[in-house]
């Protein structure tokens, strides 16, 4: 027998290992200041692209008038309990009712958190006879939910649709067999990419097989379709998702989730969530806080407008001076160069110190060896000037990187 703490002591896992070169500066950094396209990093002044707040309401005065009246009113614990025991309001049922109009679906439960809705989500549909077909490139909160599943699961190549038939002809022939159901499981907006998941196709195969979808819409809820309804609205398919998810960490600037859907299997969501049923409810200021936040969405559509005036000369800006942006179709921004961690990490210090940028940088094991991927997430309080500055930026420094200077100075710093 091994102490348990064995692995933790000689493994710190993928990420964890960088800790000692990382930690405070590319892991866990600290920005400071209002939320803002301009906010402070190690002592300066630098341009964010790194903040979820697509419609700029994170510090809007309408919505920090109601946040602090909330609180005010209500202090941050009302209220208290579960929903199901002490904890529901008629305002928690506003905002349900409000969403699930939004969202063009019959019901809407709140959620805590996104990450754990999701997981808790998945959990609750689907039983041991049911097979889950997700792809390959989800997001962590749908792979740890597919991870509770007692059943078979099946992923399909990203966006394949080629590959995502194979496999739901395999959980068809399963489900013959064990009597259960199949569950479909993508995402409207995939975070790091930038690509729509393929809904349109994806639906039309509900006539050839029977299979139900969930769609985690977290990056097209508030930026995507006509009225900001998500991907599925974007898409002229939104009638086709059987439930629907979404966080309020994007475009609502806040703290929470919901789920959509027919009236009935949200009904029996409300009653077999287990990370609602015994979590205590979302409290007021967040409640209040979301009500004043969808009102805004719904009603001032020259937000949205302004995000993607913004988005559209960012990328077609980057495009213009060369740089791989993949296959973005959404506000989500990558730009993929070629390199190793050691010099990504020399390439994001200067970017941070020297041309006040910052923006996430994603290396292996997210995307393959030799590849780096700056991440950046546009916004409606972003400038023009913002976005020059920034394009600059990275022509600058992309030339470094190809005249292998940042690859030198990690040499001379070995």
């Amino acid at each position: 027998m091994t102490d348990l703490f064995d692995r933790i002591y000689k493994d710190k896992g993928p990420l964890g290992k960088w800790a000692k070169q990382a930690e405070g500066y590319f892991i866990f950094p600290k920005l400071e200041g209002q939320i803002s396209n301009k906010m402070h990093f190690n002592g300066k002044e630098v341009i964010t692209w790194s903040i979820n707040d697509y419609l700029g309401l994170a510090n809007h005065p309408e919505v920090r008038k109601v946040d602090a009246q909330a609180a005010q009113d209500y202090g941050m614990a009302y209220p208290m309990g579960a929903r199901m025991m002490s904890g529901h309001t008629k305002y928690h049922e506003q905002l349900e009712q409000e969403l699930a109009a939004f969202v063009q679906k019959e019901a809407a439960y709140l959620l805590n958190f996104g990450y754990q809705g999701m997981v808790s989500t998945i959990d609750a549909l689907v039983s041991k006879n049911d097979v889950i077909v997700y792809d390959v490139d989800s997001h962590a909160c749908i792979i740890d939910g597919v991870r509770l599943h007692h059943g078979k699961r099946f992923t399909y190549m990203h966006n394949d649709i080629a590959s995502f038939e194979k496999n739901l002809q395999r959980a068809t022939k399963m489900v013959e067999e064990t009597g259960g159901g199949i569950l479909v499981i993508t995402e409207g907006v995939f975070g790091m990419r930038g690509e729509q998941g393929k809904l349109k196709e994806i639906i039309a195969l509900k006539e050839k097989y029977n299979f139900r979808i969930l769609v985690d819409d977290a990056h097209g809820f508030g930026t995507l379709g006509k009225t900001g309804a998500g991907a599925g609205e974007e898409q002229g398919v939104q009638d086709g998702i059987d439930v629907y998810f979404s966080t309020f960490a994007k475009s609502m600037a806040g703290i929470g989730a919901f789920v959509a859907g027919d009236k009935e299997v949200i009904q029996f969501l409300q009653y077999n969530l287990r990370s609602q049923i015994f979590a205590k409810s979302l409290p007021m200021p967040m409640v209040l806080g979301a009500l004043k936040r969808l009102e805004m969405i719904r009603t001032m559509p020259e937000l949205k407008e302004k995000l993607w005036e913004n988005v559209n000369a960012l990328q077609n800006g980057l495009k213009e001076n060369g740089f791989n942006i993949g296959s973005t179709n959404t506000c989500v921004t990558p730009v993929y160069l070629e390199g190793e961690i050691p010099e990504a990490m020399a390439m994001v210090h200067d970017l941070r110190e020297n041309y006040r940028i910052f923006c996430s940088i994603v290396v292996y094991p997210v995307i393959p060896k030799g590849m780096i991927l700056l991440r950046l997430i546009p916004t409606a309080i972003h400038t023009l000037e913002n976005i020059t500055e920034t394009i600059n930026a990275f022509s600058s420094i992309r030339e470094k990187l190809e005249k292998g200077i940042y690859k030198r100075v990690v040499a001379s710093m070995m």
